[in-house]
């Protein structure tokens, strides 16, 4: 008999195996910090219509559950996991369960880490549950190349067999480059790929909303070569 899972913070088994394959591009639609510069952003999702987008896809979960028995949320560190939690707080609100919630570190399962950083940051798994026959809910904030996804989909198969994995995202702004779509989406935004989505959580960034931003060239390639 499988024994109910424990949290676990750190690297799961296969955590450092290769992953071939072009350099993911998925981390793009997030503010960094010494990144390419950025001119005034569009807000496209207020902190009211986050509220209300996470709501409804509850909502949109249960039902295509056909109930909450068996399902489980896993937030996609580091923003997933508060959208994950407060999934389940609507969850609960309306049903009267509370949905085991966990939080997935894909950090070495990207296929681009080697452009990440040198010594990347480990924000930590933590699956408090059995995943072992349960349907899962991938929860993240943007879906964009969909190889964040797939690098999740190959962590979350490290601590156990789902019977099924579905995706929940605030934000879908296209580009897919993998054969991924999400079952649930909060907002469909059109963007162009030199544009960045920045989605802000109360719990992270002290608010709540969705901004597009647009990278701006460095001067030096924006202006020729005599100046």
């Amino acid at each position: 008999m499988t024994p109910a899972a424990t949290t676990r913070v750190g690297y799961p088994r296969g955590a450092f195996k290769d992953r071939p394959g072009e350099a993911g591009k998925e981390g793009a639609h997030r503010a960094t910090r010494g990144g390419p510069p950025m001119s005034d952003g569009r807000r496209i999702m207020t902190a009211d219509e986050v509220r209300r987008a996470i709501v409804r896809i509850s909502h949109e979960v249960v039902e295509k559950q056909a109930g909450t028995e068996g399902l489980a949320l896993v937030g996609v560190q580091r923003r997933g996991v508060p959208i994950a939690r407060r999934l389940a707080d609507a969850i609960l609100e309306n049903e009267g369960v509370r949905l085991p919630t966990g939080a997935l570190d894909i950090t070495f399962y990207r296929d681009d880490l080697s452009l990440v950083a040198q010594q990347p940051v480990v924000k930590g798994t933590d699956l408090p549950f059995d995943l072992n026959g349960m349907t899962v809910v991938l929860v993240d904030d943007v879906l964009y190349t969909g190889r964040t996804v797939r690098a999740a989909m190959d962590a979350l198969m490290d601590f156990g067999r789902p019977r099924a994995i579905r995706l929940a995202v605030l934000v879908d702004r296209g580009h897919r480059e993998l054969p991924i779509r999400a079952d649930h989406v909060g907002k469909n935004v059109p963007t162009s790929r030199d544009e960045v989505v920045k989605v802000l959580v109360e719990e992270i960034d002290g608010e709540d909303g969705v901004a597009i931003d647009r990278l701006v060239a460095p001067v030096h390639e924006r202006v020729g070569p005599f100046g």
